[in-house]
């Protein structure tokens, strides 16, 4: 399977860059998939979509244009893995900006008409899976709608394949973890993605 980690974390020593590392490193085993990853501070992503840019979102092609390479990478995966930490129990902002701007119109979805809810375009696209961190206990982000996993599992994952795969793993409580734990929520991200 070809595989696309999109990766969002600003220290290249946080657990979030442990995990990224364990993904690949799981996923590169036995050659069964081809891995490329998306670093986005790393990249210098900008996740600000400027005026003109907001114009043209609903014009087809040229809302293509400022993020070309990236939605060629769409194109060419079959599974998308997002790795990132969970910050005010939602997505980054640089991640939310990568979203906001990649998936554009007509490139990844047809706008809905009357009658008609969004057409996913992007069905080449057969998982979808995250791994997050997050200050807050499990039961806390429930509360409140976990609206980063929401995006990604519901949102994103509505307009890929129809019965496109989800996986989500999470390590919650981050801001009082142990070594013990981190250690095992690493090696819970190897065998996941290792059997992947």
């Amino acid at each position: 399977m070809r595989i696309l980690i999109i990766y969002c974390h600003p220290c290249p020593d946080s657990l979030t860059a442990s995990i990224r590392d364990t993904v690949v490193a799981a996923l590169e085993k036995g050659d069964r998939h081809e891995v490329k990853l998306v670093d986005l501070y790393g990249e210098d992503f900008d996740p600000v979509m400027g005026a003109e840019e907001r114009r043209d979102y609903h014009t087809e092609g040229a809302n293509e244009v400022p993020v070309r390479t990236y939605l060629d990478q769409l194109k060419w995966a079959q599974g998308l893995v997002f790795v990132y930490p969970t910050w005010w129990f939602g997505l980054p902002a640089m991640l939310k900006g990568w979203l906001d701007r990649v998936w554009v119109p007509y490139a990844t979805f047809v706008l809905p008409e009357p009658g008609r809810p969004v057409q996913p375009v992007l069905q080449n696209i057969r998982l979808i899976a995250a791994v997050s961190t997050c200050g807050a206990p499990w039961w806390l982000l429930k509360y409140i709608g976990d609206p980063g996993r929401r995006t990604l599992m519901r949102g994103i994952a509505n307009i890929c394949a129809k019965r496109c795969r989800k996986l989500w793993l999470a390590h919650y409580r981050i801001d009082s973890s142990t070594d013990k734990s981190r250690r095992k929520f690493l090696a819970r991200v190897d065998k996941v993605f290792t059997r992947l």
